[in-house]
C-alpha cells in the first residue's frame, strides 16, 4: 500500500495560483506547486498596498482618533473604535460609566453576530456545495439563506441601537458613549432576539449536516481572558502553550516580523505560529461560555484543545450561542441601568497604554502614546489577521502534504486549501492598515 502511494505520488504534477482568492476580504493569493510528487511551494501571500493608519493618527487629538481608526475596516470598525479608545482611555486614566461599558459590550456582540453570519452564510457555507457564491443556496436552501439573514440583521440592529449605526460607529467615544439606546429601543431589541433564535437553532442543524474536512496541524492559541466572563474588551493575553501576558506586554505576544512574499506581516509566539479567533476565544475559555453555547459545541463534538482549523467556522457558530444569550441579558441589565450616567469628563494628559479587544477574527492591539494635550504621539495596531498569516501560510504546506499523501487530484487539493483559509475568515485589508 505505501508502495503504491509513493508511486501515484511521482507521477502527481500540477501548479495551483490563485490570483485572487475570492470570497474573502481584501486580496491574498494562494500558491501551490507539486512536481514529481513532491511538494515544492506552498504559500499564502497577501498582496494589498499598507495604508499607515498609525501614521495618520499621529499628531491627532485623541478624541478623534477612534472615529478614524474605526475606517480600517467595514466589518470590525465597532472592534477598531473601541480599541483605540480603551488603550487612550487606558493611556489617560479615565474610567468610563458602568452603563458605558454595558453598551460597548452590547455593541461589540453586535459586530461580531453580523461578522460571523456574513462568513458561515455568505462566505464560507458555498465551499460545502462546490457553489461559486451564496446565490445557488438561495434556491436549493432558501430558508437557510434566510435564517443567516435574520442573524446578520440582528447583528446590524445591535450595532445601530449601541453606536448610531451599523458600521462605523458615531457615539463611542473616549470617556463612555455620547448617547445612550432609549428604553422603547431596547424593548424592541429584546424582541428581536428572543424571535431570532429559531433562526440560530435551524443554522445549528444545517451546519451539523456538513462534513468538517478532517486536518489537524498543532499550533499555539492566543486569545484575551479576564477569568470571569467570555472574552470581549481587556484582560490578560493568555496562549494554550501556557504563555501569559499584561496587555501593555502586547509585544511579547506578537513578535512581529516581515516575508519576502507578503505585504502583511508575520507573527509567533512559542512556535513557528500562532492563530487567534474564534476557535483560539474558544479554546482558552471554554469553561466561561454561556451553557446554551457549550451544549451548541458538545452538538459537534467540539472540545478544547481543538487543533483543526476548519473547526473554527464551527467556535463561530458556538459564539453566535453565546452571544445571543448574552446580548439578552444586556439588554435586561440596560433597562433597568441609568441611560444619562454614560461618559466621564477628563482632562488630557500624556501617558502611553495598550487596548486589547476580541474582534470578530481575533485578538486586535491598539497601542497609543499622548502628550500633554491629549494629542497622539505615537501609535501602534496589531491586527488578527497579521497574527493568522503565518499560521495560515504553514496549515497550507501541511494540508498540501496530507493531500498528496492522500492522492487526493490536483481540484481536489485547490478547494481544501481554498476552504482552509476561509476557515481563517481573513480581513487582510485590516492586516495592512
Amino acid at each position: 500500500m505505501v508502495s503504491q502511494i509513493i508511486s501515484n505520488m511521482k507521477k502527481v504534477d500540477f501548479d495551483i495560483d490563485l490570483h485572487h482568492l475570492p470570497r474573502v476580504e481584501g486580496h491574498g493569493n494562494i500558491r501551490i506547486s507539486v512536481k514529481d510528487g513532491r511538494l515544492e511551494e506552498a504559500t499564502w501571500a497577501v498582496v494589498e498596498t499598507p495604508r499607515f493608519f498609525e501614521v495618520i493618527v499621529k499628531g491627532m487629538n485623541a478624541e478623534r482618533v477612534p472615529f478614524l481608526t474605526s475606517r480600517i475596516c467595514g466589518i470590525c470598525s465597532i472592534s477598531h473604535s473601541l480599541t483605540s479608545i480603551r488603550a487612550l482611555e487606558r493611556a489617560m486614566e479615565i474610567q468610563p460609566p458602568e452603563t458605558a461599558r454595558l453598551i460597548r459590550l452590547l455593541a461589540m456582540h453586535g459586530e461580531t453576530l453580523q461578522s460571523h453570519a456574513l462568513h458561515l452564510f455568505f462566505l464560507a457555507a458555498p465551499d460545502f456545495f462546490d457553489a461559486p457564491s451564496a446565490l445557488p443556496l438561495m434556491q436549493s436552501h432558501p430558508e437557510i439563506v434566510q435564517a443567516g439573514l435574520q442573524l446578520k440583521e440582528l447583528g446590524n440592529e445591535i450595532s445601530a441601537i449601541t453606536t448610531g449605526r451599523c458600521t462605523h460607529p458615531v457615539s463611542l467615544v473616549v470617556g463612555g458613549v455620547s448617547k445612550a439606546p432609549s428604553k422603547e429601543a431596547l424593548l424592541k431589541l429584546r424582541t428581536m432576539i428572543a424571535e431570532r433564535r429559531a433562526a440560530l437553532d435551524m443554522t445549528t442543524e444545517f451546519f451539523m449536516t456538513l462534513q468538517i474536512p478532517a486536518f489537524v496541524r498543532e499550533t499555539e492559541f492566543i486569545s484575551l481572558c479576564n477569568g470571569s466572563t467570555y472574552p470581549s474588551i481587556g484582560g490578560d493575553l493568555v496562549s494554550t502553550d501556557g504563555v501569559v501576558h499584561d496587555e501593555n506586554d502586547y509585544l511579547l505576544m506578537t513578535n512581529e516580523y516581515l516575508t519576502e512574499f507578503s505585504t502583511s506581516k508575520f507573527t509567533k509566539v512559542s512556535r513557528q505560529s500562532s492563530a487567534a479567533g474564534a476557535l483560539a476565544r474558544f479554546n482558552n475559555n471554554f469553561s466561561l461560555l454561556h451553557p446554551q453555547a457549550r451544549a451548541a459545541a458538545a452538538a459537534f463534538g467540539l472540545e478544547p484543545v481543538c487543533h483543526n482549523p476548519f473547526m473554527n467556522n464551527v467556535a463561530q457558530l458556538v459564539e453566535c450561542h453565546h452571544i445571543m444569550a448574552d446580548a439578552a441579558m444586556l439588554v435586561d441589565r440596560l433597562l433597568d441601568a441609568d441611560l444619562h450616567d454614560i461618559r466621564t469628563a477628563f482632562k488630557p494628559k500624556a501617558g502611553k497604554a495598550t487596548g486589547a479587544v476580541e474582534a470578530p477574527r481575533g485578538v486586535l492591539y491598539h497601542h497609543m502614546e499622548t502628550d500633554d494635550e491629549g494629542k497622539v504621539v505615537k501609535a501602534d495596531c496589531i491586527i488578527p489577521t497579521t497574527q493568522n498569516n503565518a499560521n495560515i501560510h504553514y496549515d497550507l504546506h501541511a494540508l498540501a502534504e496530507q493531500a498528496l499523501q492522500e492522492g487526493k487530484t490536483e481540484k481536489e487539493t485547490e478547494k481544501l486549501c481554498v476552504m482552509l483559509v476561509r476557515s481563517y475568515d481573513p480581513c487582510i485589508s485590516c492586516s495592512v492598515h
